[in-house]
């Protein structure tokens, strides 16, 4: 005897349309749609709110890869700013010593220099769980910027490199400003990068990360080489961090150990929770946090005329004091906070219906 079931011709075109597009290509049109919406911002906001924007942009590599680490592998890091450090001044040295080299160049090899610490690290930190890997990590963040006193001569010092980077085509120059151009540059750069980190995270290496997350015992079981993996994670997610690093300093125009204290690694990983641990998404809602309170702290610190030191760590005091009203009324972050509501919203709409129905 034949069974057959017969689906709805709704719900098959929806699934038939849900498999139009392979991911990979779903994934570049909307980094392609996002491009544009960046695009049309700089064009309608002036040379300040640009600069933000391009600020929000390195930022959001920075924290996506610390959330690829921590949110899904579950090891925290503490020293993410070492990575963002390296990024920087390898494409200031680049662009001092070897002015040939062009611009998409140096941001690669930025990236790939941050790999490199970031393999290092991952080594060790396959070894270490816990305060231990944090601890680790904390030490690398206060130690590396403290080799551009050792090495003065070649690091530039406390007062760090300087350098300028003429990117722009000669036929643009006087058409379009060079702060709305390198904005175009650091989104688009970023863009193509997150591209590559949501293939990887919806992948197979993806679930293996989320595997180790939840049970390492239980993911050596099921055949996963956990060391590896863990090592896997470190050196992407340090990819990303050299990647914001020589963005940061394509855009500033100079790499100075003052930009890579302990207190932005510290941030990086608040970042990653206010969004939402584990969230993408999260790690934009992160980003913009971490541009935007540090301003409105900024100007508060004006307002009240407050002095020197004080204004300097009122920015910190604030986050902080958000980070905790966040995360005691969304523990799942900004992004959690969202998916509640959405979810709210859903089940409305649907017993509203239902009744309607009856």
């Amino acid at each position: 005897m034949t069974v057959r079931t017969s689906v709805p011709e709704t719900r098959v075109e929806t699934v038939k349309k849900k498999r139009v597009l392979p991911p990979l290509l779903r994934h570049v049109l909307f980094a392609l749609a996002a491009f544009a919406v960046v695009v049309v911002l700089t064009l309608v906001t002036d040379e300040f709110t640009n600069l933000r924007i391009a600020t929000i942009g390195y930022y959001l590599i920075a924290v996506a890869g610390l959330t690829l680490l921590t949110g899904l592998t579950g090891q925290v890091s503490l020293g993410h700013g070492a990575f963002m450090f390296i990024g920087a001044y390898t494409v200031a040295l680049l662009v001092r010593r070897v002015p040939t080299f062009p611009l998409w160049a140096d941001l690669l090899l930025a990236s790939a220099a941050g790999g490199l610490a970031g393999l290092l690290a991952g080594a060790a930190a396959a070894r270490l769980r816990g305060p231990y890997l944090a601890g680790a990590t904390l030490a690398l963040a206060v130690g590396l910027p403290a080799l551009t006193r050792r090495f003065q001569d070649f690091l530039g010092g406390s007062n760090g490199l300087s350098f300028t980077v003429h990117s722009r085509p000669a036929g643009l120059v006087g058409v379009i400003p060079e702060l709305r151009w390198q904005t175009w540059i650091v989104w688009l750069s970023v863009l193509i990068a997150l591209v590559m980190v949501v293939n990887v995270v919806r992948g197979r290496l993806g679930r293996d990360f989320r595997a180790v997350r939840d049970d390492e015992v239980a993911a050596s079981l099921s055949g996963i080489a956990v060391g590896r993996t863990k090592i896997l994670a470190f050196l992407i997610s340090a990819v990303c961090g050299g990647l914001a690093g020589g963005l940061q300093a394509f855009l500033l125009g100079t790499a100075a150990p003052g930009s890579f204290t302990p207190a932005l690694s510290l941030s990086l990983l608040a970042a990653v929770v206010l969004g939402g641990l584990g969230s993408l998404w999260g790690a934009l809602w992160g980003a913009v946090a971490l541009v935007y309170f540090q301003a409105w702290s900024e100007d508060l610190a004006d307002v009240l005329h407050l002095n020197t030191d004080v204004a300097n760590n009122l920015p910190l005091a604030v986050y902080g004091v958000i980070l905790i009203v966040v995360v005691l009324a969304f523990p799942r972050g900004i992004q959690g906070g969202f998916q509640r509501l959405r979810g709210l919203l859903r089940r409305t709409a649907e017993k509203k219906e239902n009744h309607e129905n009856h």
